[in-house]
């Protein structure tokens, strides 16, 4: 793997530029050499913008006509586990976008079915953003002793009809709409994870979801309560449909510990208590930054042949979180 390694993007839809712009900062090492995509608009602007040679109708056809190093899988999550195992077939490494799976037995199987057949990495990247990894390295340094207590909340007004009338998360990402597991499966899936990465493993012990949007077809609220291996309390609050709220999503945090105190509001990250540390953050930089460092983890991790951070067997234990949060709330059950 001495030279750039040759990377086909299968999804060429909204968080492939963001893909793309990542892949670009690593021009030395890697390079995506083919896109596919259903739509031949979407595929042709992506080629367009980014300088990339071929273009191909479906990932069978890409994969039948291009020599690969990688392969990196930007699609909608319905489709990820079919192409895991087109890609898996040839032995080609994957990157492959959150959820691995529709739901937690799929992602088992999926995992198993090509464990010895290829590497795979689970592209969630919500935990590299930086100040989520510089927190996690301050409780690594024991900065705040020992955590006793964590909440994160995530509140926005995204499902809520602003002055022109539109619900700005669903002009964003209209598939919201039609996800019987939103909230949680699509976005607080992230949170979830990033706090697994702080705080250990955690266990889900209540949840209660609702929807204050009956056109969508899913949750838009949610309050999760964890607890971590040590005892520690872990809530989760959260809303897109939180009037007086700002339609963007912005993460504030905090979690207490015997001897200090980590605070995440918005771009301000705190350490209270006897270490005393302030920094402040570029929110849309991080935003791309999370998937730079997403993307330069998996590729070093190619190079070196280095565990992926995010492996199958670390991103199941997110999708048990989130499959617990549904259970436990019984949601579905009362739809």
């Amino acid at each position: 793997m001495n030279l750039p390694l040759r990377i086909g993007l299968i999804g060429a839809g909204m968080v492939s530029r963001h893909h793309l712009i990542a892949w670009a900062e690593l021009a030395d090492q890697a390079g995506v050499v083919a896109v596919a995509d259903p739509s031949p608009e979407n595929a042709e602007r992506r080629a367009s913008e980014f300088g990339i040679a071929q273009v191909h109708a479906d990932a069978e056809a890409m994969l039948a006509a291009t020599e690969l190093d990688a392969v990196d899988i930007a699609a909608p999550r319905q489709f990820h586990a079919p192409l895991v195992r087109l890609a898996a077939q040839r032995r080609l490494p994957v990157l492959c976008q959150k959820p691995l799976a529709p739901d937690l037995q799929q992602a088992i199987e999926l995992a198993a079915e090509v464990r010895d057949k290829t590497r795979l990495m689970v592209h969630e990247n919500w935990r590299f953003r930086g100040y989520y990894r510089d927190a996690a390295s301050w409780l690594r340094a024991g900065r705040i002793g020992e955590v006793k207590q964590a909440r994160l909340t995530l509140l926005t007004s995204g499902v809520l009809p602003g002055p022109n009338g539109l619900r700005p998360a669903l002009e964003r990402q209209p598939f919201m709409r039609g996800e019987k597991r939103m909230l949680v499966a699509e976005v607080l899936i992230h949170h979830l994870d990033t706090l697994r990465m702080l705080l250990g493993p955690l266990q889900v012990t209540a949840a209660g979801l609702s929807r204050s949007f009956s056109d969508m077809a899913g949750e838009d609220g949610a309050v999760i309560q964890m607890k971590a291996d040590n005892g520690a309390a872990v809530s989760v609050f959260a809303s897109f449909a939180a009037h007086g709220y700002p339609p963007a999503q912005v993460d504030r945090l905090d979690i207490l510990g015997d001897t200090g105190a980590i605070r995440l509001d918005g771009p301000l990250l705190t350490c209270a208590g006897a270490y005393r540390e302030e920094r402040y953050y570029d929110l849309a930089a991080e935003y791309q930054g999370a998937y730079n460092r997403t993307i330069a983890h998996f590729v070093r991790s190619l190079r070196e042949n280095t565990p992926f951070e995010t492996a199958p067997e670390d991103n199941l234990e997110t999708l048990r979180l989130v499959e617990d949060c549904y259970r436990l709330s019984g949601w579905e059950a009362a739809r």
